[in-house]
C-alpha cells in the first residue's frame, strides 16, 4: 500500500487575496511535497514499513536513525498538517474561541502574549524548519523544530504549525520571514483546526 498525498483542503488559490498565491502552491504543494510523498514510496517499497500507519514510519525511522525515511516520512506529515493550519476565505486569524483560548490565556499569560513566542520561534528558527503549537502533557507550549523534525518524536500533541522552510514564502514574500509570519497569524491561522485537535 502506497503512501498518498492527501488533496489540499482547498483551491489552490484560494489564499491568493490573503498573501499567499497559487503560485505558492503549484510549487510547494505541487512540488515539494509530493516530492516527499514519492521519495518515501520509494524508500519503503518492498520494506515492513510500507504498511505502517504515516505517524508509525516517523516513529520508527526516527528511533533507528533511518535518516531518509525520517524526513521524508516527516515532512510528508508535516506538510498535510501544515495545509490544514491554514484558513481560506478570509476566516482565519484573528483570536481562537472557548476552551483553546481559555488554555492559551491560563498557559501563555495572554494571546498577545501567545503571538509574541510564536512568532520569535518562526523568526528565530535558523535555517529551515517549523514553528508549533503543542500540547505537552497538561501544558500548551510554542517550540520549533530543524528541517523535518515534528513534536511526534517529543510525545507532545501538535495543535497548529508554520512551515519556514525557505520555499514556504519566497515566492510571496521573498526574504521577508517576519512579514509571512505576521500574515499567519494576522489573516491565515485555522483556530478551528488548532481547537479539534486540542479536544482529540
Amino acid at each position: 500500500m502506497a503512501f498518498e498525498q492527501p488533496p489540499l483542503p482547498y483551491a489552490m488559490d484560494a489564499l491568493e487575496p490573503y498573501g499567499m498565491k497559487a503560485e505558492t502552491f503549484e510549487y510547494h504543494y505541487g512540488k515539494h511535497h509530493k516530492a516527499y510523498v514519492d521519495n518515501l514510496n520509494k524508500l519503503t517499497a518492498d520494506t515492513d514499513l510500507a504498511n505502517k500507519p504515516l505517524e508509525e514510519v516517523i516513529q520508527t525511522s526516527y528511533k533507528d536513525g533511518k535518516a531518509g525515511i525520517f524526513n521524508n516520512a516527516a515532512q510528508t506529515w508535516n506538510h498535510t498538517f501544515f495545509w490544514n493550519s491554514l484558513k481560506p476565505g478570509g476566516g482565519g486569524g484573528g483570536t481562537p474561541t472557548g476552551d483553546l483560548a481559555a488554555k492559551i490565556d491560563k498557559d501563555f499569560g495572554s494571546f498577545d502574549k501567545f503571538k509574541e513566542e510564536f512568532s520569535n520561534a518562526a523568526a528565530t528558527q535558523f535555517g529551515s524548519g517549523w514553528a508549533w503549537l503543542v500540547d505537552d502533557g497538561a501544558t500548551l507550549k510554542v517550540t520549533k523544530t530543524p528541517n523535518a523534525e515534528n513534536p511526534l518524536i517529543h510525545g507532545q500533541k501538535p495543535l497548529l504549525t508554520l512551515d519556514v522552510w525557505e520555499h514556504a514564502y519566497y515566492i510571496d514574500f521573498r526574504n521577508a520571514r517576519p512579514a509571512f509570519i505576521k500574515n499567519f497569524l494576522d489573516n491565515l491561522v485555522n483556530w478551528e483546526f488548532a481547537a479539534a485537535n486540542l479536544a482529540a
